[in-house]
């Protein structure tokens, strides 16, 4: 007698166990809506980086190499080198151009601007509206990045020399190449080309 309430006691205890078991809600269950993908809606800037990606096979071999090239910031730089540098040429500051000339382009710069000096020609240079600059190419060979950018500007020069002063309105449409060494620890880019380009 005392076997069987000891079996009674046991069999009641796993059944209560069992049960314990079997009814929870363990996981989701059917009439559950799948949990949210933690991932959120790509960006506008990441959307911008993938079509620039797309468009310009050799920007991904320049990342390959500067993985933390931007295309947004270099376009920003871009954009005021090219004020500056139409600036200082207007100017004829020998200065502030060196620095971020080719050995090349200077030269071509210094003809320029010796003729005009010869002429007694004085210029100046005001941007009518912000200029806009686009990345037209990029590429790499050995350790040299290279990049094309397009740029769009409206200018107003004023000039003057001894036969009056003048004023001169115009959209130009160019093609200035940077370059800069992967190898080396400065940053910045070097104007080494610049062309003429459809508007």
């Amino acid at each position: 007698m005392l076997q069987l309430i000891i079996f009674a006691v046991l069999a009641a205890i796993v059944l209560y166990q069992l049960y314990s078991t079997l009814g929870r809600r363990v996981g989701r269950q059917p009439d559950e809506a799948p949990a949210p993908l933690v991932s959120g809606p790509p960006t506008a800037r990441d959307q911008a980086e993938d079509q620039a990606t797309a468009k310009l096979p050799g920007l991904a071999a320049l990342r390959a190499r500067q993985p933390d090239f931007d295309v947004g910031h270099f376009l920003s730089g871009a954009r005021g080198a090219y004020e500056m540098i139409v600036r200082a040429f207007a100017a004829g500051d020998r200065d502030a151009l060196k620095p971020l000339l080719s050995d090349s382009v200077m030269a071509n710069f210094e003809t320029a601007m010796t003729a005009r000096e010869a002429e007694g020609r004085t210029e100046t240079v005001e941007f009518l509206v912000p200029p806009r600059a686009d990345l037209d190419a990029a590429s790499v060979q050995d350790d040299i990045a290279r990049a094309v950018v397009r740029i769009l500007a409206e200018v107003r020069t004023r000039s003057s020399s001894p036969e009056g002063d003048a004023v001169d309105d115009r959209r130009t449409a160019e093609l200035w190449t940077f370059e800069r060494s992967l190898k080396s620890g400065n940053p910045n880019w070097t104007l080494v080309h610049v062309g003429a380009a459809a508007a």
